[in-house]
């Protein structure tokens, strides 16, 4: 079965490839000079990868903005790539539709320059070509099944085949309206030939065309059946009732033509998509089942049966810790809120997601009891869920419910009923690509309670960044208060920064650390970075950090990748250690880098450290502005953070750092910011001391000492 024909000389006969791997010895001839390797942008590009299928949408000026449409509502979503070629367009496109206009409304020119137009753009990237009409209803995923089980190692040619109007009744070609499939090594055969085709052969139809094209040429005839595989279609009689059309051929079709009205596309879409949904809950049923029947074999027997059958078990914590909480609700409110307050109304997300699973869970009770019991919901008594990771979203419902007999007697109860949203397919969100080669511009803010952690800060920012010759920059940001800045001539308070600044760039001659003096009572994060943002391009990409980070390669190159201008940006939760005299009490620090990120916490109140693009905030920081008018001690409440929040449309990347690690000390809090600025700054320094544990074995020592 492994075996392939060989000709007499012992290579492998044309068509019969073999695909396995080879191992290629590397060699460099020596006596060329070495030419560094550049390698592509993605690993497919590299390695040869295709997209798998390019869909083609044939329509005209006159039916774009009706049938078009409404291919692109039901079906666009499905396919990867989705592409309209028309003739002449209209004055507007409609939304969300890729169109290329050829400039001519003939058919046989429309499909000479779609083919020659995929070629070109698309012919080295996909393996499959799918090309139909605007009236023509295709089920999509029907569609990506059929070419997961063909062969990209044939010339394919595949679609509802029909003879020739007074031609060869061996010749067939693939009815258009149907759609058809062609493959890229056809495809690659094909253009070539085409210009020949265009001059060569007269049909008034452009399917008939191109089949005419491919078998004079290439010698390959349009095939119904290929590999197994089975190209079904169905042609739409006047009048018909979607809905009430029972044949098998009907039900099994991938492609139905002709459509007449966007109406009547999206009720085939509606019938069609009711036969995937009963077919995926039968095949639901039937794994359940199977399950069902192999677990008593299993060691733990049916007491190992899980619910909902089939998916994971309920996570199992191992330590207090890990307990996963429940949050209690009712129709009307949720008791535990974003913002931390204990009662907030439901909305949004959370109201539509409560209204669903309670209409869930009386749809539930009526299909299991009925005829018997009608179930209607009086109100909900109590409400509780969680989300476990392991499986999905959790519910326990408390309804009081009236149930009524066939008879029509109505009883009141209290059930409690339980549901599990399930983890359903993960999907991978396309990101725009960025490199590790941006230079990243460190935007330091100093004041006098700074100064004793500055030069530690210099020392890992030249052996982690200047010694590797990293690509990054440090602007220093001087903030003078009032009374400093007035003394600046006769005692400069950031002289021995300034010094320190110098020595540097004595030592790495091509180094220039600029400093920028600001004179301010309330040192606002947003105001420092107004003045630092105009004095750097709209495409720097910024690290704001504290004199109390340690910079390494690690977090840059991650601050390069999670920053992304135009679509994210990048806010770290550092790594804070605990007070050494707390947590070792004189005892040898953890020399281990297990146990020394034991002896600290992510500090989640700290929003000191931010990556982000200068373009990014500047557009944010505008309408800022138009917000708040001319009242500036609004930003005195503020923090980036809080920009980009309330005045972008960007992601927000908020996620643990242990690149990122800060050496204990007391911040000092201004107590002329914000009262929620203040307060965060002074949870952070207390929960920063030590754990819980810590803190309970240094009051055990402390009041035993007292009491001895």
């Amino acid at each position: 079965g492994g075996a392939r024909p060989e000709a007499a000389d012992g290579r492998p006969v044309p068509g019969h490839e073999d695909f396995r791997p080879r191992i290629v010895p590397y060699y460099r001839d020596p006596s060329k000079p070495y030419k560094k390797v550049l390698r592509t942008r993605y690993i497919q590009t590299e390695l040869g990868f295709h997209e798998r299928l390019f869909v083609a949408v044939l329509t005209s000026k006159a039916t774009l903005n009706t049938l078009a449409v409404a291919v692109n509502k039901t079906v666009a979503h499905h396919f990867p790539r989705l592409l309209y070629f028309t003739g002449l367009r209209s004055a507007k496109v409609p939304h969300g539709m890729v169109l290329v206009a050829h400039g001519d409304e003939r058919p046989i020119w429309l499909m000479y320059e779609t083919m020659h137009y995929i070629h070109q753009h698309f012919g080295s990237d996909y393996d499959w070509f799918y090309i139909m009409q605007d009236d023509t209803y295709a089920q999509a995923e029907q569609v990506k099944a059929l070419v997961t089980h063909l062969s990209i190692n044939q010339d394919v040619y595949l679609g509802r085949a029909e003879e020739f109007i007074g031609g060869d009744e061996q010749a067939r070609y693939c009815h258009g309206g149907f759609g058809y499939l062609i493959s890229r090594s056809l495809l690659l055969k094909l253009h070539p030939h085409l210009d020949s085709c265009r001059n060569e052969i007269l049909s008034v139809r452009p399917d008939e065309w191109l089949g005419r094209c491919i078998i004079d040429f290439l010698g390959i005839a349009c095939v119904s059946q290929l590999q197994g595989q089975h190209y079904h279609t169905y042609e739409l009689a006047k009048n018909t009732e979607p809905e009430k059309e029972e044949e098998e051929e009907f039900q099994a079709a991938l492609a139905v033509h002709p459509v007449s009205d966007m109406t009547m596309m999206y009720r085939l879409h509606k019938h069609f998509s009711r036969i995937q949904l009963d077919r995926a809950y039968q095949e639901i049923q039937d794994l359940q089942m199977q399950i069902r029947n192999l677990t008593s074999l299993t060691p733990a027997g049916e007491g190992g049966l899980t619910w909902p059958v089939g998916i994971n078990a309920p996570f199992l914590p191992k330590s207090r810790f890990e307990v996963i909480s429940w949050d209690y609700f009712t129709e009307q409110h949720l008791f535990s809120c974003p913002d931390g307050s204990p009662k907030c109304e439901l909305s949004g997300a959370s109201k539509a997601d409560v209204s669903e699973i309670i209409e869930s869970a009386l749809e539930q009770l009526n299909s299991r009891y009925q005829p018997l019991l009608r179930f209607s919901k009086r109100q909900l008594l109590n409400g509780y869920r969680r989300f476990d990771p392991t499986r999905g979203m959790e519910y326990t419902l408390d309804l009081l419910l009236e149930a009524v007999t066939q008879k029509g007697h109505s009883h009141i109860l209290a059930k409690r009923v339980s549901l599990v949203r399930p983890l359903s397919k993960v999907e991978i969100i396309p990101m725009p690509y960025v490199t590790e080669a941006t230079r990243v511009q460190l935007v330091l803010p100093l004041t006098v309670q700074d100064l004793d952690f500055v030069a530690n800060f210099l020392d890992m920012f030249a052996m982690n960044t200047l010694d590797t010759h990293d690509n990054a920059l440090l602007t220093l940001l001087f903030i003078y208060h009032p009374y400093d800045a007035q003394r600046v001539s006769q005692v400069d308070v950031f002289a021995g920064v300034k010094a320190m600044v110098g020595e540097l760039e004595k030592r790495y001659a091509e180094v220039k650390i600029p400093w920028i003096s600001v004179k301010t009572e309330v040192p606002s994060q947003v105001k420092l970075m107004d003045i630092v943002s105009k004095k750097h391009p709209v495409d720097t990409l910024f690290f704001l950090a504290s004199v109390w980070t340690e910079i390494n390669m690690e977090f840059l190159n991650r601050c390069r990748m999670n920053t992304i201008s135009n679509w994210q940006v990048f806010f770290p939760v550092h790594f804070q250690e605990f007070n050494p005299a707390l947590v070792y009490r004189g005892e040898q620090t953890a020399s281990s880098s297990t146990d020394f990120m034991r002896d600290g916490h992510f500090d989640r109140h700290s929003f000191a450290e931010a990556c982000f693009y200068n373009s990014d905030y500047m557009t944010a920081r505008t309408k800022l502005a138009a917000d708040i008018l001319d009242r500036d001690e609004v930003l005195e409440s503020m923090e980036v953070f809080d920009v980009f929040l309330h005045y972008s449309s960007l992601h927000l990347f908020r996620a643990v750092e242990p690149g990122l690690v800060q050496k204990y000390a007391l911040r000092s809090c201004n107590p002329r910011l914000s009262e929620e600025l203040y307060h965060r700054c002074v949870l952070s320094n207390l929960e920063g001391l030590a754990s819980r544990s810590h803190l309970a074995m240094a009051l055990f020592e402390q009041e035993q000492a007292n009491s001895t």
